[in-house]
């Protein structure tokens, strides 16, 4: 590149703004990443990241620092809730790189240690973009603005720059709830039942997983699935109980209702989800995970699918350069809109490895290696 750096303006420093970030500043691009939290803090509980992930972080130079921290199990299990019997035994290695699950907090923060500090700017909350076709103004809540080629809205759910490009809309409720819980490993110890590194538990209408967050076995973490006519309370979240659990997941096996008793402090979170998006990009104006495909997280691939698309991005940038950000954003959507479409809906369905099958299409999926598309499919 010549002359002046073209300027691309993250909105976002979530997993996927922060992969984008750290990637596209690695391939030499002058980047700004804006969040509107005012710091970072250790948000979250357990995530799952695949081999498919683990190969990006090894471009972003955190994959032996994050495999070191996690759990790394070698099976994903489903078991009948009631029962126990097994339902599934999948292996989760001989994809080309480690299958981790972790807390999510440690590994965000990992990824904010790969993007340049001096671009991450914190108390950012987006109010309002203006792209007038030379360039693209952005104004903050807090009074302060700023200018930039390409704007790349990695806010969620609720994003701010997917509203410009599509207007304001609410996300669908789902009709289901997650509860959320860290157990402290130790506790477990009391128990003569089998807690295996990574497995989920099927209900007739609601499962809960598990898997240890912690390289040590020190935390163990469970989400849950369950059917909830609808979300009546103002907030991300609200507290559940122990007592809440134990009657929600009343009759069920004797590992859950051990990890029941095992629980302190339970939240319970409505999901959302959105259909699939008319565009992905418009003007300057790009999208990526959840503010571009928002899933239920029953395959544990919502923050990968985010990832995914900031690597394949970084791709079509480098291979158009800024100037040409039209075709990027055009070879983007055509390379990733399938793939996250069918993650999507596959989620949302809630069988993923319910029985024995091969998720080699999901694990040994490597953005490197894939071509990129030049047209969106009929």
């Amino acid at each position: 590149m010549s002359g002046k750096q073209p300027k691309i303006a993250v909105i976002g420093a979530g997993l996927g703004g922060a992969a984008a970030g750290a990637l596209l500043q690695r391939a030499g691009f002058d980047v700004q990443v804006y969040e509107q939290a005012p710091a970072f803090t250790r948000l979250g509980a357990g995530i799952h990241m695949g081999p498919n992930i683990l190969k990006i972080f090894e471009k972003m130079g955190i994959a032996k620092q994050l495999e070191g921290m996690s759990s790394k199990p070698t099976h994903w299990y489903s078991r009948d809730g009631l029962t126990g019997d097994y339902l599934s035994k999948i292996p989760l290695m001989g994809y080309g790189a480690t299958y981790c699950t972790v807390h999510r907090g440690d590994l965000h923060a990992l990824q904010i240690s790969a993007v340049d500090a001096q671009s991450l700017y914190f108390g950012k909350r987006l109010k309002a973009l203006d792209d007038n076709g030379s360039d693209v103004h952005l104004t903050f809540e807090d009074g302060t603005s700023a200018t930039a080629d390409i704007v790349i809205g990695a806010d969620g759910i609720n994003s701010r720059v997917r509203e410009v490009l599509l207007g304001a809309e609410k996300p669908n409720y789902s009709g289901w709830v997650g509860h959320r819980a860290l157990i402290s490993g130790e506790k477990l110890k009391k128990y003569d039942l089998q807690f295996e590194d990574c497995v989920k538990w099927w209900g007739p209408d609601r499962h809960m997983m598990v898997y240890y967050t912690k390289a040590d076995r020190s935390e163990y973490y469970y989400v849950t699935g369950v059917p909830h006519p609808a979300w009546e309370f103002d907030g991300a979240f609200v507290d559940s109980s122990r007592e809440e659990m134990a009657e929600t997941f009343a009759g069920y096996h004797p590992a859950i209702q051990a990890l029941i008793d095992c629980t302190d402090t339970v939240t319970k979170w409505p999901l959302f989800n959105r259909n699939p998006l008319p565009l992905w990009s418009n003007g300057r104006l790009v999208l990526l995970g959840d503010a571009c495909h928002p899933m239920k997280p029953h395959m544990a691939q919502g923050a990968a699918m985010a990832i995914e698309d900031a690597a394949i991005l970084t791709r079509c940038l480098q291979e158009t350069g800024t100037k040409d950000y039209q075709t990027a954003f055009a070879l983007y959507e055509a390379s990733r809109r399938d793939r996250a479409t069918r993650v999507q809906e596959v989620s949302n369905a809630n069988r993923f490895l319910l029985e024995q099958e091969d998720p080699s299409w999901v694990y040994g999926y490597d953005v490197y290696a894939e071509p990129l598309k030049a047209e969106l499919a009929a």
